[in-house]
């Protein structure tokens, strides 16, 4: 679909149809209220005092709340988005009229997400948040519909893809009135943690898909672009069709931490990733050459594990990295840089988060079950696999709507297409003891990218569990060199 122009002022008003920013426009012969215009004067402010790695920094900032993104909200707890504008810094005025949004959502779980109340994602959201309010960003907070949802008649309203489509409706939001909410709409940056991190990978490369022009204008969303610039996911927690098959190839030999494990379905899963990830046609970073299941292990550690560990035992003083090495004789030091084998780091990691299959299960008890749900059913099967042991038909299909809705909630499917109104410029960050999923999600998520020729950011932080934020400074940082922004 072409997007319509801005005005940039209102003679132009004539010369297209309604939800243009920040005046009235003609609608035939009547005169109508654009809905969607940002109210610049809705604020209160407010200060706080964030400690930095230098020194506690003092920030004075305006704070929009509860700002309704769409026209015709389903729910307006969950379709309306924060704004936080800092106006001084330790006492000195700044503007940030063009400075770059740090878009960040909340999201956890695949479940709901209002602006009103604190974000449980799982991760320190709090930390960038402010450090970027202390960089000169505006920060965008928007709420979201999810899995948990339930109308009065029964019918679960925030399952998928309601959960993208609010994103992508809050980014339209933004970018419909460029010149009247502070920032620069050309440079959004998604971000977000587990469920959150896949939606913020998701929306950053299903940028102005038709695949959801249904569903925006079922909201009234702004006629406008939802692309975004740069996207930081944080442990996301995607590519769900594939997810049961990666997770047991990475996984499938560490125990659960209570209840035995279904071996046979996990060597099926497993056995079954090979094909998919060929299906990829991957090539792995610095010349590594093609990703496949045999040699992705090997790939994992010296692409990602053994830097990570190198990092972590650089920073420790002497002593105490001579006592994490005998505690952890695996590992050779060799100098300066840690080296170790792919079945050392599993046994190192331990015990596993979640049982087989870990995504959808054959009881439909996880939260993806939940997440494609339908109508007044709360859960539903969403691979052929877990569908056909569940019922045992070996012929059993999939409900007829969710092939679409499973591609509309999955990155990978938009990196296959190729889709250019992709964001270019990446961060990703995932905790080497993070069991929610497999490592091979983050693996090939950065691999499609940099395959593609985009700018990719990946690290691993040693040791680390779920949500992990280990280096946020840097990731501020970053936000300023991708963007351009001097401040």
């Amino acid at each position: 679909m072409q997007r319509r122009a801005m005005l940039k002022g209102c003679a132009a008003a004539v010369a297209v149809p309604m939800f243009t920013a920040g005046c009235d426009v003609l609608d035939g012969s009547a005169r109508a209220v654009d809905e969607l215009a940002f109210d610049p004067g809705a604020f209160t402010t407010k200060t706080k005092t964030v400690a930095t790695f230098e020194r506690d920094r003092k920030v004075t900032y305006r704070c929009y709340e509860n700002v309704v993104y769409v026209a015709k909200p389903v729910d307006k707890a969950y379709q309306s988005l924060n704004v936080s504008v800092p106006t001084e810094i330790d006492g000195a005025a700044v503007d940030a009229g063009k400075a770059p949004i740090v878009f960040s959502n909340s999201v956890g779980g695949y479940l709901s997400s209002a602006t009103s109340r604190p974000p449980d994602d799982g991760g320190d959201r709090a930390r960038n948040r402010d450090l970027a309010l202390t960089a000169g960003y505006v920060v965008v907070e928007p709420g979201a519909r999810g899995r948990d949802l339930v109308a009065p008649d029964g019918t679960y309203f925030g399952v998928a893809p309601a959960a993208i489509v609010d994103l992508k409706a809050a980014v339209r939001y933004l970018r419909h009135n460029a010149g009247r909410v502070p920032g620069d709409t050309d440079r959004i940056v998604a971000t977000g943690v587990s469920a959150g991190g896949a939606l913020s990978a998701l929306l950053a490369v299903s940028g102005d898909s038709r695949m959801y022009d249904r569903y925006l204008a079922e909201l009234g969303a702004a006629d406008a672009s939802d692309a975004v610039f740069a996207a930081a996911p944080y442990c996301p927690v995607t590519d769900l069709e594939h997810a049961d098959m990666a997770y047991e190839w990475n996984w499938g030999a560490n125990p659960l931490r209570s209840g035995a494990l279904d071996a046979a379905a996990s060597r099926e899963l497993s056995t079954a990733f090979t094909d998919y990830q060929a299906s990829l046609a991957l090539q792995g970073r610095n010349g590594f050459g093609p990703l496949t299941a045999g040699n992705y292990g090997n790939y994992l550690v010296r692409t990602y594990l053994e830097p990570a560990a190198t990092a972590y035992l650089t920073e420790l003083p002497d002593a105490d990295r001579s006592s994490y090495l005998a505690a952890n004789s695996w590992i050779t030091w060799a100098g300066d840089r840690a080296e170790f084998t792919w079945p050392d780091y599993l046994s190192h990691v331990g015990v596993r988060q979640k049982g087989v299959p870990a995504f959808d299960a054959f009881d439909l008890s996880a939260p993806e079950n939940n997440e494609f749900g339908g109508g007044t059913v709360k859960a539903r099967h969403f691979t052929l696999f877990s569908l056909r042991r569940a019922t045992g038909d070996p012929g059993a299909q999939l409900d007829s709507d969710l092939p679409e809705k499973i591609s509309m909630m999955n990155p990978m499917f938009f990196l296959r297409q190729r889709n250019a109104v992709r964001a270019k410029h990446w961060w990703i960050r995932v905790g080497t003891k993070d069991t929610d999923t497999a490592l091979t999600i983050v693996g090939n998520l950065a691999a499609s990218l940099e395959n593609l020729g985009d700018e990719v950011d990946t690290a691993m932080y040693w040791d680390a569990g779920h949500g992990s934020n280990e280096d946020p400074e840097d990731f501020i940082a970053w936000i300023g060199k991708v963007t351009g922004y001097a401040g």
